[in-house]
Formats: structure tokens, C-alpha cells, sequence
């Protein structure tokens, strides 16, 4: 047993020393990419923290960071890009907005938004607060809580315990409920949010998912558009006035 237990403390102190490594590492490749930007090289800072993104590491910060550098380069759809990838993981953030606001001034296109409802936006911002796995989290522990409170409310014998053991398991069964929405919401905006960025210089959008379609609309790039559909090598787009039709996938690139 003794053994047994020595060999899963060297495996914990493995574990926990690799991740500090890998933290370490990533850290110093970051303030290498901020020390190049700060000289305005801004494509080798660019190179730095694309090789970072690119092992799948993803935060807000470090989004941001290459959306400044594409911004400095002067690829304004790269830019957008990643600056709507900053967003979604951090909304709230008033450097990410206006940057992005500022970024949007410089595309041709200009549409008509059709408004989204208040309670809507409001619904998304929340869900956007903490992380998907964070709201999954906090779904079950209410669930459990709600649990333990139904188990007050039946085997209790005071009736003040079965009042507070019912009303506070019907308040956590809500909870749990809300926050696995927002938990699903959550990760239908981050990791599926059907949203893309054209980055062809001049795309038509077309009435069926083939050349011979007839063209509806004209896009260039740095234009912000849903996804709706894909069939073969053509992807249904709809814009923000409502208006849809089918562009090529090597057209846009998904936030």
C-alpha cells in the first residue's frame, strides 16, 4: 500500500510540475510576442503568439493581443477575427470593444442590423460572464444542494425544516436548471457559434450552393456573417439585415 501510495504522489508531483512548465513556457513566449510589439515588430510579435495559439492555448488576452498585431499589419479582417474571438471570452472587456468598433469602421460594408431583443443580448452577455464548464459546475452543485434539501423536506420531522428543506430545494433545482442553460449557451457562442468573417477581398453571394447561381449581394472583407448551412464546398450566410446566400467555404474563416 505504501508503495502504491508513493507512486501516485510522484505521479501528482509529475503532473503538477509539467503543468507549471507548460504554464511557465507559455507565459515567457507571451511577454516575448509583448516585448516585440512594444519595439513595433509587430510580425515577429505576431509569429510569437500565433505559434502560442496555435497549441491550442485560448484566452481573451492573448486574442486581443494577435487581433492588435493583424490591426497594426494592416489585415483588417484578420483583425476582426480575433478581436470577436476576444469577445466571447471576455465581453465585458471595454479595450476589446471599442478596438473592435474601431476595426469595423474600416470594411466597406455597411448593413442595417435587424435589433436584437434586449432580454436576448442580456441572456448572452450573462452566459458569457464564466466559462462554459464554470456554469456546468455550478449546475451541479445546486443539484446536489437541491438534493440534500429534498432529503431535509421528506425524513424531517419539524415543520419549519420541511418549509426551508422544500423552498430552498425548489431554489436550487432552479438554479441548477438556469446555469446548465447558460452553460449550454455559453458554449453554443465560444466553441459552435456559427459566425464567420469573409476575408475574401470581394465574395458574391450567390442564390444556390453553385457557380451558376444567381448573384444576390456582393461582400468584401472583414464582413461579419451567420452561418446557417453547408452543403459540398458552399456555406449558406446570412447577413445582419436578414438577407441570405451561399459563398464559398475558403471565403470566410469561423469565429
Amino acid at each position: 500500500m505504501k508503495s502504491k501510495s508513493k507512486i501516485y504522489l510522484l505521479l501528482l508531483l509529475v503532473f503538477m510540475t509539467t503543468g507549471l512548465f507548460a504554464q511557465d513556457s507559455r507565459n515567457d513566449k507571451f511577454n516575448q510576442g509583448v516585448s516585440l510589439y512594444s519595439s513595433a515588430n509587430y510580425q515577429e510579435a505576431l509569429d510569437k503568439w500565433m505559434d502560442l495559439y496555435n497549441t491550442g492555448y485560448r484566452s481573451a488576452k492573448l486574442n486581443y493581443n494577435i487581433a492588435n498585431a493583424y490591426f497594426k499589419l494592416q489585415n483588417i479582417p484578420a483583425a476582426i477575427l480575433f478581436y470577436e474571438r476576444a469577445y466571447l471570452l471576455d465581453p465585458a472587456d471595454e479595450d476589446i470593444n471599442y478596438n473592435l468598433q474601431i476595426a469595423r469602421t474600416m470594411i466597406v460594408d455597411r448593413f442595417q442590423e435587424i435589433p436584437e431583443l434586449f432580454f436576448v443580448r442580456w441572456y448572452n452577455v450573462i452566459s458569457l460572464l464564466i466559462s462554459s464548464n464554470a456554469w456546468a459546475l455550478l449546475s451541479l452543485f445546486a443539484f446536489l444542494i437541491c438534493l440534500i434539501s429534498v432529503s431535509i423536506y421528506i425524513y424531517s420531522t419539524r415543520y419549519l425544516y420541511k418549509v426551508l428543506g422544500f423552498w430552498f430545494a425548489v431554489s436550487m433545482l432552479i438554479i441548477s436548471s438556469f446555469s446548465f442553460a447558460l452553460s449550454h449557451r455559453n458554449k453554443g457562442l465560444v466553441s459552435d457559434s456559427q459566425k464567420g468573417i469573409i476575408f475574401s477581398p470581394v465574395v458574391s453571394g450567390k442564390s444556390s450552393p453553385d457557380n451558376s447561381g444567381t448573384d444576390l449581394f456582393v461582400l468584401h472583407e472583414g464582413t461579419k456573417v451567420t452561418i446557417e448551412d453547408q452543403v459540398g464546398e458552399w456555406y449558406e450566410i446570412r447577413l445582419s439585415d436578414g438577407n441570405k446566400g451561399w459563398v464559398p467555404l475558403n471565403s470566410l474563416d469561423i469565429i
